[in-house]
């Protein structure tokens, strides 16, 4: 007889939540030769994340407390990959 496991959820931490809410608002964006985050500084995405965050936060976690994480997220990242020379636009 097969047996199926129980599917893991694709995103297992806060933070990784967090990520995948600015990445789909928008407000952060990968460096397409090394794979870090950037923060592509558009105010209006920031606010998106944070709403989508208050609004729908993942379960066991308040509105607050997923919008406060994605704001914590945001400040970590920053605007340049630091993999890349500093002339480059990568």
């Amino acid at each position: 007889m097969l047996m199926m496991k129980e599917r893991r959820p694709a995103i297992r931490t806060l933070r990784g939540w967090a990520i995948e809410v600015l990445r789909e608002a928008g407000a952060i964006h990968e460096c397409e030769e090394h794979g870090w985050a950037r923060d592509r500084a558009d105010p209006h995405a920031r606010e998106r994340a944070v709403d989508l965050a208050r609004r729908h936060p993942p379960a066991g976690t308040s509105g607050d407390q997923a919008a406060a994480e994605v704001r914590d997220v945001l400040d970590s990242i920053g605007d340049t990959c630091p993999e890349c020379p500093p002339d480059s636009s990568g």
